[in-house]
């Protein structure tokens, strides 16, 4: 099990939650964020500092918003374990599901 970034964060991105990781496992796409299921030590620091409360441990996550679980898992198909989002930086990609989302969000 792990933690999950659901749609409250596309086209938000308020990126608190990349501050409290102590394993910088929450790597920034195009639109949203999302958590590495490998990486993740499962500690819940990323949860309360989320202000549009988008972080869910994956049991928890309402079922409308089950699909990011899945979403967060294939967003690291083609990207592997990096070992770390800052090194990595911004990724310019999102998963086929968050692209074909319609705009939201506060931007």
């Amino acid at each position: 099990m792990t933690y999950t970034i659901a749609e409250p964060c596309v086209d938000v991105l308020d990126k608190a939650c990349i501050e409290e990781c102590p394993v910088d496992c929450i790597y920034e796409g195009g639109r949203m964020l999302y958590i590495h299921p490998d990486e993740c030590v499962d500690c819940g620091a990323c949860e309360p500092v989320c202000p549009v409360e988008a972080i869910f441990y994956e049991d928890d996550v309402p079922d409308e918003w089950s699909e990011y679980i899945k979403t967060n898992v294939d967003f690291f198909v083609d990207l592997g374990s990096p070992g770390g989002a800052a090194k990595l930086g911004k990724v310019d990609y999102d998963t086929p599901f968050v692209k074909a989302l319609p705009p939201m969000g506060e931007e």
